[in-house]
């Protein structure tokens, strides 16, 4: 007619109805289980009860909506179980790792750094040594002025103890020698006496099963003299192999 514009819409600019759906559920806007939760096309109330089952067979963009929000749904669950346990395994991991760092045990001690030789002994009872020059002491389990290592936590760890003594001059009794205990008991002992040698040294490594807070020290025997200097002719070194708890 004349005087009137006629308006034809062209529906290819449009999407579909399957595609606005699904790009609706993807932003969650609209309900799976009632896609056209404003009240659809018709409103109706027998649209409304339709289960999920019937809206597969009757809405295919609908149903794919559905099982997409549902994997991506399962996705997330997974995902963050996965970051759950990451996070507990750091935790464990960080543990052990502080755990190994406090465990650390070292010294090496020697019987002085005076620049003269100089003897330690022989006296009328045993008497404990005490190492003064500190090489090391990672941990701080050995206690300068009292000569004794208290292993921090049980393992298996590395001892050694070397003894050197000088007699002065040929003919005059050499008497070189120590002995290693634990809590008072007597491990292992080097020892080197007689009249032959003017000066002389023994060593000797062991190994033991130690619990913590057990006490280890070197005895010097009644008799026995032990001479040293700035080269450190006599020292008791120990270190933890490794933790057994």
């Amino acid at each position: 007619m004349q005087g009137e514009t006629s308006f034809k819409l062209d529906q290819t600019q449009f999407p579909s109805k399957e595609t606005a759906v699904v790009f609706l559920c993807l932003l969650g806007l609209v309900s799976c289980d009632n896609p056209f939760s404003w009240g659809g096309p018709t409103g109706s109330s027998e649209d409304e009860s339709t289960n999920q089952e019937e809206v597969c067979v009757t809405d295919k963009a609908t149903c794919g909506c559905c099982m997409m929000q549902q994997q991506i749904h399962r996705m997330k669950m997974f995902f963050n179980a996965s970051l759950n346990e990451l996070e507990k395994e750091l935790v464990r991991t960080k543990n052990t790792l502080n755990s190994i760092r406090a465990s650390r045990s070292a010294f090496s001690v020697a019987l002085t750094n005076s620049n003269s030789l100089s003897c330690f002994g022989p006296f009328r009872d045993d008497k404990l040594i005490t190492y003064q020059h500190v090489f090391i002491n990672l941990g701080m389990g050995y206690n300068a002025a009292t000569g004794v290592f208290t292993a921090p936590r049980d393992g298996v760890y590395s001892l050694a103890l070397t003894v050197y003594s000088d007699a002065g001059s040929p003919g005059n009794s050499l008497a070189a020698c120590a002995s290693l205990q634990v809590n008072g008991q007597v491990v292992a002992g080097p020892k080197e006496k007689n009249q032959q040698d003017q000066e002389d040294s023994a060593s000797i490594v062991v190994a033991l099963h130690l619990a913590a807070e057990d006490k280890v020290s070197v005895n010097l025997p009644i008799g026995c003299f032990l001479c040293d200097d700035k080269s450190h002719y006599n020292t008791f070194t120990g270190f933890l192999l490794y933790a057994s708890d």
